[in-house]
Formats: C-alpha cells, structure tokens, sequence
C-alpha cells in the first residue's frame, strides 16, 4: 500500500478541513483500485482514501456488507431507503445522510420531497402506517439502543418476522458505516444536500 504523497493535498484541500486522516491519493493495492471505482460512481472517495486504503484489508468484508445491504433482504427500497436516511439522521452522521439520501432520490427508491418531509414522518401523509412504525423503531433504535415492547410489538403488526429481523440488521449496517465516517470526520463531498453541508462546514 501506498503512502500519502503531495498529490493527496490536493484532494484533501477539495475537502472541509474537519477530516482528521489526510486522505491518501495513491496505493497499489488492488482491492482499494476495485474499491474507489465502485464509489466513484456513488459520486464520492473519501471512504476508500480516508479509510480502507490504510487498511485494504477491510474491504472485502465491508463490500460483502453493502452487496448484502443492497441485495440480499426482501424488504422493498423505498423501506431500507427511508431506514437509512433516518438512522443517518439521528445518529448525526451528515456524511451517510447525505450520501444515502443521495442514492435514494438517484435510484427512485425515495422522492426529495420524502428526504425533507422524514423529520415529520409520524404526522406526514408521505409515509403509510407500515413505514411509520418501521420509522419509529429506526428512530428508538438509534436514540436509545433499545426497543420498547409498545414501538416493537406496533412494528409486529406491520413486518414479518423476517423483515423485523431484516430492518433491525440494517440499521446495525447503518450504524456501522456512521461509526466510521463521524469519528473521522468524514463530511459531504458533493454538496449534494447543501443545508446539511453547510452545517458540516461551520
């Protein structure tokens, strides 16, 4: 692997000054070459230059994690996206929100529309009674590391056991992505949504 050079100034200066790792510009490890084209075309690198080209050994099992998050749970993307976007929201990570919010709105699973209306989704007419209570136990989730029987058993009616298993497993994904991009200081590239970007900026 690669260490950092003078070229990987230059795409640290593109950056906000809050990322605490100064992204590295180079390696030749070919698992961080696979790496940065798949995240390239999710419009940011930080991840792979900040994080995974230290440590490329990382990347097979946190790709297998994404692929699995993408493709291997039966719950509709409309569901995983909103779960993923609120997650990110709660547990303050403008980065993941900005960048699942992104993919989301790309990728039709979501509406813009969706994205600003999340914060009120318990009394939005935006979302039905089967994504409120998934929403809501996201929420409590992530705000308490618990589940209260009440918001669990109010899920019960709306998911299958499976799908209970499946929501509560990706917001664990979830979680682990934010518990890697805050620490950081990973922060929006591509000013995607430009009212949380500002925020990471001040």
């Amino acid at each position: 692997m690669g260490t950092a050079s003078a070229s990987s100034t230059t795409f640290a200066a593109a950056a906000p000054a809050l990322v605490r790792l100064e992204p590295i510009a180079w390696s030749w490890n070919p698992l961080v070459w696979i790496a940065l084209g798949i995240y390239r075309t999710l419009g940011v690198t930080s991840p792979i230059r900040v994080i995974f080209a230290r440590a490329p050994r990382l990347i097979v099992a946190h790709l297998i994690l994404m692929i699995t998050a993408e493709y291997g749970v039966s719950l509709d993307r409309r569901l995983r996206a909103l779960a993923r976007v609120l997650g990110s929201r709660t547990n303050g990570c403008l980065f993941c929100d900005d960048l699942e919010t992104r993919i989301a709105i790309r990728h039709g699973a979501i509406s813009r529309e969706d994205a600003d209306e999340l914060a009120d989704y318990a009394d939005s007419q935006r979302f039905n009674e089967r994504e409120r209570a998934a929403l809501h136990y996201i929420e409590e989730l992530n705000t308490t590391r618990r589940a209260s029987d009440e918001i669990f058993q109010e899920l019960r009616k709306h998911l299958s056991e499976r799908e209970v298993v499946e929501i509560t497993w990706l917001n664990a994904v979830s979680n682990y992505l934010n518990l890697q991009a805050k620490p950081l200081g990973l922060v929006p590239e591509s000013c995607g949504l430009p009212d949380r970007s500002a925020a990471a900026r001040s």
